[in-house]
This record gives C-alpha cells, sequence and structure tokens, in this order.
C-alpha cells in the first residue's frame, strides 16, 4: 500500500541547461556502392530518457548528493513515501508449469485460511512443488523417491518459510527470494511464480541487478534505490487488477533477489527507506538509462526534459557492417544503394538522436523509427552517425 505522501521539493544545487524545442533535422543521403562498409559511431547506450545511470555515477564520484542528482533528473518532482509490498512475476520461476522450492526448515504451504508446517509433514522430503489442476485447484507434491500427492487445495496456493529466504528452482537453476512464492493461474492451464515481499526486500534485489554495488559511491545507489523505489511504486498503484505489478526483467527494472544483495547496495536501501519521488501527488514515472551519451532525451511527463548533462560523455564505436550484412537485416530492399537519417532530434552532437532513417535499394525502401534501426543492428542507442566507405 502506499504510504503518505510527503510534500518537501526536490531541488539541485546544479545548473540544468535545458534545451529549447529543435526543428527536426536531417543528413545528407550517403550513397552505398557494391561490397561498401557502413562504419557507425554513437553516444550513449538506451533510451536516454530520465536519470542516466553512468551519469549518476560520475556526479556521486564529484561529490554531488543523491538528492541533488534525483533534483537534476527529474525536476518538478516532489519527495513521498512508499512502503507494503510488491508482486513481482519471476520470468524464469517456473518449471514446466510448476513452482518448485528446496525443503528447509520453516517450510510452509498454505491456501486460504489453511497451512501446513512441510519439514513435520514430510521431514525427508527432497523437493516440493505446486501442481495446477485446472484453474481454480493445485496439488501440492513432494519428492521422494520420485513425486507424490500431499494435498489437493482450493484458492492460491504459496510457499513461505518464516521471514527465511526461499530458494526455488528456476529454469537457470536455484534462485533464492525474500517474502513468499505464489503459483498464480496466467492463463487457462497455465500459472505464474509471484514473489510477494516488501518493497524494502524488493529493492535490495533490484539495486545491485542495476548498479555494480562493489564499486559505486554511495550517493549513485541511494538515487537508484530511490528511482527504482518509486518506479516500482507507481507501477504498483497502476496495475492493482493484474496478478503482479512488475516482471524481473529489464522490461521493468531488472531484479535478481537474495543472490544480488550487496552490503554497500544494502546501505543504499536502507538509507533512503521508504523514499519516493512524486509529482501531483502521485508516485512519478522515474525511468532510468544506463547513459544519455551527454543529452537526457525528453519524456512523457512534464519532468523528463531534454537537457545538456555534462556527468555524462560516454560514447561507442566504430562499429562496421558491410552493406550484404545490412541487407539481411532488411532483404526487402535487395542490393542497397542508399541511407538517409532523415531526421534527428537536435539536442547535441551529430544533430542528436536519430529519430527516422530511411534505407533505399534496387527492389524497395524501409523507412525506420531510429529506435528500431538500432535495436535491429544490436547498437547500443539512436544517437549515431554513419560514415561509408
Amino acid at each position: 500500500m502506499l504510504g503518505r505522501l510527503a510534500a518537501a521539493t526536490v531541488t539541485a544545487s546544479v545548473t540544468v541547461l535545458v534545451a529549447t524545442a529543435a526543428p527536426a533535422i536531417a543528413d545528407e543521403p550517403v550513397d552505398v556502392p557494391d561490397g561498401a562498409t557502413i562504419t557507425i559511431d554513437g553516444r550513449g547506450a538506451g533510451h536516454g530518457r530520465g536519470m542516466s545511470q553512468q551519469g549518476a555515477q560520475q556526479a556521486a564520484e564529484d561529490g554531488v548528493g543523491y538528492r541533488q542528482i534525483l533534483g537534476f533528473y527529474y525536476p518538478g518532482t516532489d519527495r513521498g513515501t512508499a512502503a507494503g509490498q510488491v508482486r513481482i512475476f519471476l520470468s524464469r520461476g517456473d518449471l514446466d508449469n510448476t513452482v518448485q522450492v528446496h525443503p528447509q526448515r520453516g517450510l510452509t504451504a498454505r491456501a486460504g485460511a489453511k497451512s501446513w508446517d512441510l519439514t513435520k509433514a514430510k521431514p525427508r522430503a527432497q523437493r516440493w512443488r505446486i501442481v495446477p489442476k485446472g484453474d481454480a485447484r493445485s496439488v501440492l507434491q513432494y519428492r521422494q523417491a520420485g513425486w507424490h500427492a500431499y494435498r489437493t487445495v482450493s484458492g492460491t496456493l504459496q510457499f513461505a518459510a518464516k521471514g527465511k529466504p526461499i530458494t526455488l528452482d528456476t529454469q537457470t537453476g536455484p534462485a533464492r527470494y525474500r517474502g513468499l512464492i505464489r503459483s498464480v493461474p496466467s492463463r487457462p492451464g497455465n500459472r505464474m511464480a509471484i514473489n510477494v515481499l516488501p518493497m524494502e526486500s524488493y529493492l535490495r534485489g533490484v539495486v545491485p541487478a542495476e548498479v555494480v554495488a562493489s564499486q559505486w559511491p554511495q550517493q549513485a545507489q541511494r538515487a537508484q534505490a530511490v528511482a527504482a523505489r518509486s518506479y516500482a511504486a507507481l507501477k504498483r498503484s497502476t496495475r492493482q487488477d493484474k496478478p503482479y505489478d512488475l516482471d524481473d526483467t529489464i522490461g521493468y527494472q531488472r531484479y535478481l533477489g537474495v543472490d544480488r544483495e550487496w552490503p554497500a547496495s544494502d546501505k543504499a536501501v536502507a538509507a533512503t527507506a521508504g523514499e519516493i519521488l512524486t509529482y501531483d501527488g502521485q508516485p512519478a514515472f522515474t525511468e532510468f538509462t544506463a547513459s544519455n551519451g551527454g543529452w537526457t532525451v525528453a519524456g512523457d511527463e512534464p519532468y523528463l526534459i531534454a537537457q545538456e548533462d555534462a556527468w555524462d560523455d560516454d560514447t561507442w564505436g566504430p562499429v562496421d557492417f558491410t552493406d550484404s550484412e545490412i541487407e539481411g537485416h532488411w532483404p526487402g530492399l535487395g542490393d542497397l544503394e542508399r541511407i538517409e537519417i532523415t531526421s534527428r532530434d537536435g539536442n547535441g552532437a551529430w544533430g542528436g538522436r536519430v529519430l527516422s532513417v530511411t534505407l533505399t535499394g534496387d527492389e524497395g525502401a524501409e523507412t525506420l523509427e531510429g529506435s528500431e534501426f538500432y535495436g535491429e543492428l544490436g547498437l547500443q542507442s539512436d544517437w549515431l552517425t554513419l560514415t561509408v566507405h
């Protein structure tokens, strides 16, 4: 449950250089002869919106505090608080549609008002698992010289361990999670593993999965903790009718449970306990990116603005492609003859990020968004420039 929202405004002592809306600009078309090499250089990594993780790291190394960092990347937001639990879909947490855990002292199973102490019930069990029986019932099974049914129950069935981490068998091996693990229907005949745990326990597995906790300055990790908590609080508030609030992938924010926890990131989470950013009394949409390359990208919220970022100067490249490699990605072109970056956002080097690009061949043409172009080629961002030789 979202806690009381405080009213203190986040401010920054750094100068914010806000870009005025720049007209979209285009590059000159570049001819691509047969056998040519296309060399691409770029800046930043990811979408560029909100906080740059690399920028936050550099700011902290320069002695900037976490609230100032957050104030720069999310100007106009306020400070608030959030507590309660979150529900995380563990994308690798089911094995053949079952939720399977290791036995341990204190392991219990619960369905509604009924619970079973599994350690006492079957002390020699090697594994326990929840197997769906339709959408409304589950079979609780244990393994001991094969699998055996222990109970068939109605309603949601879940494992807990009296506050201790649970070891879950996943598609990539055992992993430990705080809180409890539920088996929840995802669609008819299918289940998913949902980790339900306190917000602060969740963040202990998020922050070190998003940053290098063993190396990053403490103030950067605190900024990441607040951004991640705010993001989780927002998603929770908008997904109340769904079976989970977030998943554990970078599609939301990366979460790796107990096995990734680290003392320095634990300290950052504890030091900012409950703290979030808000806007108009609601959790802010605190997007963050690995690097913006020196200029943030405007988002859909008034506090996600385009501005120059002196803390982030990340560059990448060169990356070379042959003309035949480009043709392989878009076979409808035929023989690639020309590449034209038809619009950029106007912010920073080379005219800024690519908004659209047109590839022309002897059999057709493709006009792509910049994000489609860099994503298809496996590049780091759409802030790029290219040469043909």
